[in-house]
């Protein structure tokens, strides 16, 4: 599965690799929630988010939109925690039918929450990320 990746997005990439060294694997432009979403490799994050979040708030000031930082995994129930963090998740299970992918997702009571997120955005995230990289139709938090 090919990703391709816009003139816009590959400006974004270059600008947050000038800025922090860090390898970016992907960008994804969300317009639905206004934000910018970086796939980078995991032990990078950290990196990429800057000290006290100085490279997310210096490229929000940039572009205008709301930066969020991912890190990524080839093994879904890995990517799934990586895109529903802080969250802690339990349980990761992959149901197939009539040729639709649908991941549910349990995550600790209390963390219910943090993995929906406001308006649903959390959870938009990951079925963004789980979309482009295995091919999942749905995501739903348990």
């Amino acid at each position: 599965m090919s990703i391709k990746l816009t003139p816009e997005e590959i400006r974004y990439m270059a600008l947050l690799h000038e800025l922090t060294g860090v390898h970016v694997r992907d960008c994804i432009i969300d317009n639905d929630f206004n934000r910018i979403i970086f796939v980078v490799n995991p032990h990078e994050i950290s990196r990429a988010i800057g000290p006290r979040g100085l490279h997310v708030q210096r490229l929000r000031k940039i572009i205008g939109k709301n930066i969020e930082i991912v890190g990524y995994s080839d093994k879904l129930e890995e990517m799934v925690r990586l895109a529903l963090v802080p969250a802690r998740v339990r349980d990761v299970r992959l149901v197939e039918r009539a040729g639709k992918k649908t991941v549910y997702v349990s995550v600790e009571p209390t963390d219910k929450g943090i993995a929906i997120g406001k308006n649903g955005k959390n959870v938009a995230r990951a079925k963004i990320l789980l979309k482009r990289y295995f091919g999942v139709d749905n995501v739903v938090v348990a």
